[in-house]
C-alpha cells in the first residue's frame, strides 16, 4: 500500500535531477549548485543556543532553541539578514553521520528543540540524520523553520519527522514576491504548504510549562509600505485556521543586504504600519499571536555565523 508515496518520495528526493522546492531546476547536485546553490551535503554555518526564537520554542529554563543554520536558499530576499549565509554559502559541508552526531549533541546541551533554520534543500540529508539520532536516543520536538516557498508534497515527506512547524508568509501579492524574492506563485504556493504542514500537526499542543510540543507558528515580517498585504495574510489565516495555531507578528525588518535597490523599503518599519497590523490581528478576533517590540528591529540580532558547532569539538 506504500508503493505510490514511497515512489514520489524517491523521484522528489533524487538529488541528481534535484526537483525539492517549487523552482523545480532539475540540477544534478553532484556537478553542480542547482538555484539554491546546494550540493551533495548539508552545509552548516552555526550550530547555537538560540535565546531569542519566540518563547514557547526556547523552553521554561531559557536555555534556547538548539538552533542548525543551513547554508543557502531557495529564496533570493534582497532585504535577507542572513544574506552571507543564505546568498553567500557561508559554511560547512558534513557527512549524515556527522549531522545525526550536532543533533544529538544540541540535546546534550539542554536544547529545548531542535530548530532546523532554512533546512529544505538538505531534506534528504536530515530526514537520514534523524533517523541516525533517533536510533541514538534523541527526542527532542523538531522545528522546522522556513521561509513558506515549499512543495506540499515535500510537507508530505516530512510527516513523521516534524512536531512543529515555523514558517514564514512573507506576501499575500505576487508582485511582491517577485520584486522582493524572486518568489513567482509565492502566496499560491505556500498557503498550499501551510495547509499540509496544519493537516499533520493540528491545532497546537503545549505541556504544563508553556513550551511547545506539536503545531503550526507562523511568522510574518511586516514591510514598510506594505501594511495592508499583512492584513490580507491575516485574513486568509483567520479565515483558514481560526485560532487554532500560533501567529508571530514581527516587527523587526532592517533595510539589509539589497534593499537600497527598492527605495519603498529602503526604510525602517514606522510604529503606525506595525501597531495598525497589530490592532488588524485583534479586530480579527486572533487571541495566539505573538508582537515584538520596536527596539527587535536592529542589527544586533542578526547571529555571528562562524561555524561554532559544526565540527566535531568545535
Amino acid at each position: 500500500m506504500r508503493k505510490e508515496p514511497e515512489r514520489e518520495e524517491a523521484a522528489l528526493f533524487d538529488l541528481h535531477h534535484c526537483r525539492l522546492c517549487p523552482r523545480d531546476c532539475g540540477a544534478d547536485r553532484a556537478s553542480a549548485p542547482g538555484f539554491c546553490g546546494a550540493g551533495m551535503r548539508a552545509r552548516i554555518a552555526l550550530v547555537s543556543l538560540h535565546p531569542w526564537e519566540e518563547p514557547c520554542l526556547t523552553g521554561a529554563q531559557e536555555k534556547g532553541a538548539g538552533t542548525v543554520f543551513f547554508s543557502h536558499c531557495n529564496l533570493k530576499c534582497c532585504y535577507c539578514q542572513n544574506h552571507e549565509i543564505s546568498h553567500g554559502g557561508k559554511g560547512i559541508e558534513v557527512t549524515d553521520e556527522r549531522l545525526a552526531a550536532i543533533f544529538l549533541e544540541q540535546q546534550a546541551r539542554g536544547a529545548a528543540t531542535l530548530d532546523l533554520v532554512t533546512p529544505r534543500h538538505y531534506v534528504p540529508q536530515i530526514l537520514h540524520a534523524l533517523k541516525l539520532a533517533r536510533a541514538k536516543g534523541f527526542s527532542l520536538p523538531v522545528v522546522y523553520n522556513s521561509s513558506g516557498y515549499e512543495k506540499a508534497a515535500l510537507i508530505r515527506a516530512l510527516a513523521g519527522f516534524v512536531d512543529i512547524y515555523l514558517p514564514d508568509l512573507k506576501y499575500a501579492d505576487d508582485a511582491s514576491a517577485i520584486a522582493y524574492s524572486r518568489a513567482p506563485k509565492y502566496f499560491e504556493t505556500a498557503s498550499k504548504a501551510l495547509l499540509e504542514m496544519f493537516r499533520q500537526t493540528g491545532p497546537a499542543v503545549f505541556d504544563a510549562e508553556g513550551q511547545m510540543r506539536r503545531g503550526l507558528l507562523v511568522r510574518h515580517l511586516v514591510l514598510p509600505g506594505h501594511r495592508h498585504e499583512s492584513m490580507k495574510l491575516l485574513d486568509w489565516l483567520s479565515r483558514t485556521f481560526h485560532d487554532e495555531i500560533q501567529i508571530a507578528l514581527m516587527n523587526q525588518y532592517t533595510p539589509m543586504y539589497r534593499a537600497a535597490e527598492h527605495r519603498e523599503i529602503n526604510r525602517r518599519l514606522t510604529t503606525f504600519e506595525y501597531e495598525s497590523v497589530v490592532d488588524h490581528a485583534r479586530a480579527l478576533g486572533i487571541t495566539h499571536a505573538y508582537v515584538q517590540e520596536r527596539r527587535a528591529a536592529s542589527k544586533e540580532y542578526v547571529p555571528v555565523f562562524d561555524g561554532r558547532g559544526v565540527e566535531e569539538n568545535s
